[in-house]
This record gives C-alpha cells, structure tokens and sequence, in this order.
C-alpha cells in the first residue's frame, strides 16, 4: 500500500525540530523541515491513533522567514516550480545529515521559537501557568561555536553523522538507519573543521567493517590543542598512523588507552583551565559556558554556609562556586570526571567529591542551609534524588537543564512539593539545532 500525501497547514514548532500541522481527520502531524505558516505537502511514513509523522515533499507556501541553509548537507525541499531538489542530489530522498534542524530558519527566528517550546513544555508538562520564561540568551557565534564534535563511520571508513530515515522508509525499520557521509560542517570550531577532513579510516573486515570503532570523536582545548576520541566496543585498539601532532585515545567501557600524547585536554572557561579526560562531559560551547557561570555567580545567594552540586563533572561550576561558601559538596557517578573534578578543584580544602550515583548518596549526607545546582544528564533527576534534595529543605535549587521536557517534569515535582519557580533563562548553547540548555531558579 502507497503512502498517502497531504496538504497540509504548518501551525507551530515543536520540541524535536519538527513543525506541527493538522490532517483533515484532525490528528496532528509532525513534519521535520517545515516552518509554521507554511503550506506543505507531505507523505506520511508513520501513522498512531492520535498522531501522524510525515516527510515534507513540497513547499506550496513558503513562510517569509524561509531561508537558504548555509550548508549543503541540509535538507532543501521542492519548491511548486520544481527547484532545488532535496539535499545535495535532487530526487534522491535524502533528508540531509541530521545534524542541525533548523539551518532554514534566521538565527533571531530560532531564538524566539525555542524560548516559546521552552514555555510550552513547561505549561504542558509542568502544568505551570505563565511560567516566567526569560528571553534567551544568543550566542554570539551561532557557527563554528562546538569543541567538541563526535562522529559516525560509514563502512567504507569515511566520517559522517547518523542520518534520519531516508524519504518513504517508515519510522522503526533499521534498515532506514544508517550513517551519512559528509564533506562539509559548519558547527565545529576552526582547529576542528581543519583537522577531521584529514582523517582516513580504513574499512574492516566483516564483522566489523569500521575496525570496530562505534564513535569518533575530536576535542579543541586551550590553543587549540585537539584531541582524538576512538570510542569501541572491542578492547583491542586500532592500528593508527599519526602525522598531525595531537593527542589520540582508545576509549572502551573498561580503558582509556593512550595511543598518542595525553590522555586529557585542557579546556579553558573565564580565564580557568580545567582537565578534560577523554571519558569526561564538558559543556561544547566555551563561550556560552562562561554566561552560564556568570548568570549563575549574580542569580545565586552568595555567599552560602554550604553549596550542593549533584552531577558536578569535572568541576565547571563549582570551581567558580567554592570561594563564595564555607563547604562545598560534589556528587559525580563517571570515575574520569571524578579523577579530573580533584584536580580542577585540588587547590580548595573545603570541597567534598563523592564518586556515586546522585540517588545513593544524597540520602546520607547532612547538609544544612544548602544551596542545591543539580545538572543532569538529558533523563533529568531521577525521582530518588529529587526526593533526597527535597529532605535537606534547601531554600534554593538551580536546576541546570539540557531537555525542557525533563525540566517541566522536574519542576512540576518541585512545585508539588513547595517550591516556587523564579525565572527560567533559556541559553542558546546549540544553535542551528533543536536542542535548549536553560538554568531554572527555585525557591522555597
């Protein structure tokens, strides 16, 4: 049976990059590439009960904000004229590389679309009314601004992302999935964008066709010193001929093993350096990291008898945090970031590190008159550990958050629980993408 087509009103966007419209039986439809106002026509490739996800074939009615992406790997839809096909080979069905959703859009339009799926969320989910959603926060490099930047293998060896499903392809069939090769990015920072066009990786043999590498990854540090992440499954490290004078690792779930150079990178915010372990989460954008230090040194009570930093990293956040309280307690579950959080923090006698998951070690510790800044993974906290935050009656909690719908889960907790939203600043750490990085401020 074909896929049916539609013509379809773009109504609004929504949290995962797509445009939200109506079909004629009055489900909703959501349609990656679109643009509310426009009209499209679209062919659904998954249909529910209640809602439907549909491919953008034609622009019929172009929104006026409707711009030209930067990059050619970005989707490029038909027009009624029959004009640029999709992606960089027209009539192929190729929905692009899947790493920005949002290259259609001016940057000051993204901006004000996030800010509103940031409230919707929180009204929606956290069932908060007129949630006190702050203007975002622009980058003021909304290219080249990642130093950080990971990468997939096709099984000829050349770097790529995962691409979304190609056109036609229902959702839920792997054989859809699959890794694009790309010959152009415009998200990573300079040093990176010179180094990974370089790279060459040659095909394995069968079972393992990318010499079983599941993820490549390159980091930028201070002076732009790069370092070269080969994530696996297997243990037996790859064969590697370096000419570029950079540090590479082989990282597994039990090693990180040394190949070339060092087994960390420096990364420098607000004119602090921190260790960055191969294995370590760091903020990908430096610049916007710093605002988000910042807004955090004016928005907080400072100074305070003790400070509580539950998913503290390497440090980012307490480092700045330690010399405005009396005590300061870090809780960390990834062993590398532990390593580099005692080295980033070594020269303060009053910080505690406890390697652990938040939800275990929360309920033993003692805690009086803390301030609590929790930043969680994209799950959010776990319910364990709102729970054992709540049980120290801290009088604020700064709630660093990368996902607005585990936020307004979260909030809607603390609010059940006799806390009162202050504000939400939204940051625009990933622009060109769908992604929101927002510090929420609650007080009892």
């Amino acid at each position: 049976m074909r896929p049916s087509t539609h013509n379809i009103q773009l109504e609004k966007l929504t949290y995962g990059g797509d445009a939200m419209g109506r079909l004629p039986d009055g489900r909703a439809v959501f349609v990656p590439f679109g643009l509310p106002g426009e009209r499209v026509r679209v062919r659904l490739v998954e249909e529910k009960k209640n809602f439907a996800h549909g491919e953008l074939l034609e622009v019929l009615e172009p929104s006026p904000q409707r711009i030209k992406p930067k990059c050619k790997h970005f989707f490029v839809p038909l027009s009624p004229e029959g004009g640029e096909g999709l992606g960089e080979a027209p009539g192929t069905g190729v929905r692009g590389c899947g790493g920005c959703h949002y290259q259609h859009m001016p940057y000051e339009a993204q901006l004000e679309a996030k800010t509103e799926i940031l409230r919707d969320q929180l009204q929606r989910i956290g069932k908060i009314k007129n949630p006190p959603v702050q203007p975002m926060v622009a980058c003021p490099n909304p290219w080249n601004y990642r130093n950080h930047v990971q990468f997939h293998l096709t099984d000829e060896g050349k770097l790529g992302y995962v691409s979304p499903l190609p056109m036609g392809v229902p959702l839920g069939d792997d054989k859809g999935l699959g890794v694009r090769a790309i010959t152009e990015c415009h998200l990573p920072e300079p040093s990176i964008n010179a180094l990974w066009p370089q790279l060459e990786f040659e095909p394995g043999a069968p079972p393992s066709p990318r010499q079983g590498i599941e993820r490549v990854s390159l980091r930028a540090g201070v002076d732009d010193d790069l370092m070269l992440i080969l994530e696996s499954d297997e243990l037996e490290a790859p064969e590697v001929v370096l000419e570029a004078g950079i540090s590479v690792v082989h990282l597994t779930v039990e090693d990180a093993l040394v190949m070339a150079g060092e087994d960390h990178i420096f990364m420098q915010v607000l004119e602090r350096a921190f260790r960055v372990s191969a294995g370590s989460f760091f903020q990908v954008n430096t610049v916007m990291a710093e605002k988000m230090v910042q807004h955090l040194l004016n928005r907080l009570p400072l100074p305070a008898k003790t400070i509580l930093d539950v998913y503290c990293g390497v440090g980012l956040f307490s480092a700045f945090l330690a010399p405005k309280c009396d005590r300061l307690i870090g809780i960390e579950s990834s062993p590398s970031a532990c390593e580099d959080f005692a080295v980033n923090l070594d020269e303060f006698d009053h910080v505690e590190l406890y390697e652990g998951a938040a939800e275990d070690v929360i309920p033993h510790l003692e805690a009086e008159q803390a301030v609590v800044l929790v930043d969680p993974p994209r799950a959010g906290v776990d319910k364990r550990t709102l729970d054992g935050i709540r049980q120290l009656v801290p009088k604020v909690i700064a709630y660093v958050s990368c996902d607005p719908s585990t936020l307004a889960r979260d909030a809607a907790r603390l609010v059940a629980g006799g806390y009162r939203l202050v504000d939400v600043t939204p940051f625009d750490l990933f622009p060109q993408t769908y992604h929101i990085e927002s510090i929420s401020l609650f007080e009892l």
